[in-house]
């Protein structure tokens, strides 16, 4: 086992720190600890490079699928002792698959860290994929999806991303769709997992009340033993390139329309992503932004209206979402616009920016103040920048955004012959024409 390093002790404000340790073990798997001597619990997770969007075609949905089978049994633990071990220690198991990480993370208190680290790492290196489990997972899956595809605020948004990112893995849903999932064999499936679940492609963080060179042996010990990899095994394509669409999809069932305006927007590490995020929250994300004042409050048009980023590792969107009525439809939109209009001519007031910026650092803040959140933070500093930011870095980034900057952003990103809009429900004889999407 490689000796551990420490990273860095972050200044948060004067009053904390963060005492961030990283260590690398001989295969080649990063451990991250964050010591908090003043709490009582620990929460640990094993992170896996890769999601939905590094499947071929064929397999879409199979990283959610594997996602679900390690919790149906191991070589020493049945699904039941699985769930009665956790329970006993009062731990809290839990998984998800994104777009590009799958994550298996428990939480437990801090005198529990030996039992939870053991049925963690039993989950993930020794699942057995037994048929029978299989075809009893792909029925779950089967009705999950069903379950998304009746919820209109997910299905506007597999329509618009799809569309988005046509023909590309990103635009594929997480979940799979009905013939890939029914595909779906122990053969295929052990394939996958031995391709996807290696030490170059996986990161272990834990966060709360521990020691880093005592956590990072009983890691060595459970996870030493997984061969190495030359390399991730996904390899990096070429970012995808956005398919401007203007997409209506018809729901008699719905009362509301749902609407997803969406243009293309910078990947997560890039220089401008503060700037981006300060020019969303002024856009749509809060009670005060633009979009809720103005759609919401002033014209009484929606219950909900909000803007967000969504970022990967090449690419991103920046996406506006709502529920109106069909007769408000076009005028939501038309308000939404001048919106954007308003962002690319004039600049925006010292005080609007001044709370925007105020809004994003106590989210910041208020976003590390669980172990669960501090073990995520870690991780995904990890796997997107290979380097940790402390508050004060990311402070003096934010507060360094001028008004001039957003404006340069929105004029950048609110191009209407880039932008996207899916609208779904009951639509009627309703059309929307490219010149409706002029900013």
């Amino acid at each position: 086992m490689a000796a551990s390093t420490l990273i860095e002790d972050i200044r948060i404000t004067p009053r904390i720190s963060r005492n961030i340790c990283k260590s690398v073990l001989d295969n080649g798997l990063i451990v991250l600890t964050e010591s908090i001597p003043h709490l009582r619990s620990v929460s640990m997770g094993v992170w896996v490079g890769s999601g939905s969007r590094d499947e071929a075609a064929p397999i879409n949905g199979i990283s959610h699928f594997v996602e679900h089978m390690v919790f149906k049994g191991t070589t020493s633990r049945s699904a039941r002792q699985i769930a009665r071990e956790v329970d006993t220690i009062g731990g809290n198991l839990d998984a998800f698959t994104s777009k590009e990480t799958v994550c298996f993370n428990i939480k437990v208190l801090d005198e529990h860290i030996s039992p939870a680290l053991d049925v963690l790492s039993d989950l993930v290196l020794h699942p057995t994929f037994t048929p029978e489990e299989l075809d009893r997972e792909k029925g779950v899956i089967l009705e999950e999806i069903k379950m998304d595809e009746d919820n209109p605020d997910y299905l506007v948004n597999e329509i618009f991303t799809q569309n988005f990112w046509k023909g590309d893995s990103l635009g594929r849903p997480i979940l799979g769709t009905k013939k890939t999932v029914s595909s779906f064999e122990q053969g295929m499936v052990f394939d996958f997992y031995r391709e996807q679940f290696t030490p170059r492609n996986m990161v272990f963080s834990a966060a709360g009340n521990l020691d880093h060179e005592s956590f990072v042996a009983e890691v060595e010990k459970k996870f030493g033993g997984l061969a190495p990899s030359a390399s991730t095994p996904f390899p990096r394509r070429e970012a995808p390139v956005a398919m401007p669409h203007i997409t209506l999809k018809s729901k008699k069932s719905l009362e509301q329309v749902q609407l997803m305006l969406g243009m293309p927007a910078p990947a997560v590490n890039h220089p401008d992503r503060y700037g981006i995020y300060l020019l969303n929250a002024m856009l749509g994300g809060g009670m005060s932004s633009r979009l809720f004042q103005t759609v919401r409050e002033e014209r009484g048009l929606a219950y909900s209206i909000y803007s967000e980023m969504s970022p990967f590792r090449d690419t991103g969107a920046l996406m506006i979402s709502a529920g109106v009525a069909v007769d408000k439809t076009q005028e939501t939109l038309a308000l939404t616009m001048a919106e954007l209009r308003r962002l690319k001519q004039e600049t925006v007031g010292e005080a609007e920016l001044l709370r925007a910026k105020d809004q994003l650092k106590s989210n910041i803040v208020l976003g590390l103040e669980s172990s669960s959140s501090r073990m995520a933070n870690l991780a995904r500093q990890q796997m997107y920048y290979g380097r940790f930011f402390g508050v004060d870095e990311i402070t003096r980034e934010i507060e360094a955004v001028t008004p001039d900057d957003v404006q340069r952003l929105a004029r950048e990103l609110f191009r209407p012959e880039a932008m996207a809009l899916t609208l779904l429900g009951n639509l009627g004889a309703m059309n929307v024409e490219r010149a409706d999407l002029a900013c």
